[in-house]
């Protein structure tokens, strides 16, 4: 078959509008409707002047730059300097923009000065696309993972860790000092920099231990980001945090197709999921406005208090139970312990009587 002609400097009889430059039901309207749609009352809540300053040089429409952060999160493009370049490249930006090219010390400082106004958009952008009809509710999942924290795990510490170290920290500031004796001169107008650097460190040791010893406190502690906790990963142990995110599936007229909506999340300090799933759920429900048919968790969220719960409040989830450790002889209360009766939505426990050995499918929620 004969090939198309390839040249990069044809030229257009009439130039296309910015309109043009994406489908109508790119997802990149969503997001431009989202932010057309905020009022008064919204912008004062960011704290953004969305009218400008009448002095002064024309500054960038704060509608085009929200909208670049939004639909930045929405494609996995989080990074100014890669939203700087999709500004340039791409046409969705682009559109968003109105053919606008914002450097990325632009997007940094808008970012900067109201993330956390932001973040307060994320559960009405997920109650929008809900009425929208974009989300299908009928089953939502929750899982967690590791993120590694902007510290080494070597530098988290217990007690006896802590007080090791507070005793050879006292013990190089005495060498250092010694090392520094003046013999009768005038003193420097200034410490030597590694004996500041020593007294800092024991000084932010001595109150690391005092966390770690208080009643309350967390039994260790890292010293570059107090925060941050010991966590078993993929990777091995990190000294980091674990993040939750919740799931909805889009409805299958959504433009783009298929994948996931997020409608909550969140980022905690406790290495266990278990803990995790009530609020991930009660959170869903808080900002889509609706309660989901099914939820689905993997072994992580299994917990006998967990079942109970979901049980009392009317949550139907689906999880496989706790792997168990090896080594470990089998549950024999579990559910492979058991064996379904179709004709009485019962399992049975071999060779047991029937009293006291059954369990029934329609008495609870969770399985």
């Amino acid at each position: 078959m004969p090939i198309r002609t390839l040249s990069r400097e044809d030229t257009w009889l009439l130039p296309p509008t910015l309109d043009e430059l994406i489908p109508p039901n790119h997802p990149a309207r969503f997001v431009g409707a989202f932010v057309q749609a905020l009022d008064r009352a919204d912008w004062a809540g960011l704290e953004i002047a969305a009218e400008g300053d009448r002095l002064g040089a024309p500054s960038y429409d704060p509608r085009g730059l929200l909208s670049v952060w939004l639909y930045g999160f929405m494609t996995r493009v989080r990074s100014s300097r890669k939203l700087e370049a999709a500004c340039r490249d791409q046409f969705a930006f682009l559109w968003l923009t109105g053919w606008e090219h914002p450097d990325h010390n632009t997007l940094w400082r808008v970012y900067q000065a109201h993330r956390k106004q932001m973040r307060a958009l994320f559960k009405r952008t997920v109650r929008v696309a809900v009425k929208a009809g974009l989300i299908d509710l009928a089953v939502q999942a929750v899982d967690g993972t590791k993120v590694k924290g902007n510290a080494a795990k070597e530098r988290t510490f217990d007690e006896a860790g802590l007080k090791k170290l507070l005793e050879r920290t006292e013990a190089a500031i005495n060498d250092l000092e010694t090392q520094n004796e003046t013999k009768g001169d005038a003193p420097p107008p200034r410490l030597p920099r590694a004996l500041a650097q020593k007294q800092a460190l024991f000084e932010q040791v001595t109150q690391a231990l005092k966390k770690v010893l208080a009643e309350d406190g967390a039994g260790q502690i890292n010293l570059t980001d107090a925060d941050a906790q010991l966590m078993k990963s993929r990777q091995g142990f990190v000294a980091g945090y674990n993040a939750q995110a919740m799931v909805s599936p889009l409805a299958p007229e959504t433009p783009g197709g298929g994948g996931l909506f997020i409608t909550s999340h969140d980022v905690g300090t406790s290495p266990a999921d278990q803990n995790q799933l009530l609020p991930m759920i009660e959170q869903a429900n808080e900002n889509t406005g609706h309660r989901a048919d099914l939820n689905a968790a993997d072994g992580g969220y299994h917990s006998g208090p967990n079942l109970e719960a979901c049980a009392e409040q009317g949550y139907v989830v689906v999880m496989p139970e706790s792997n168990r450790p090896a080594g470990k002889p089998p549950d024999p209360y579990g559910q492979d312990a058991f064996r379904y009766n179709s004709e009485t939505d019962t399992k049975m426990r071999d060779g047991s009587s029937s009293e006291g050995s059954t369990t029934s499918r329609q008495n609870g929620t969770c399985s």
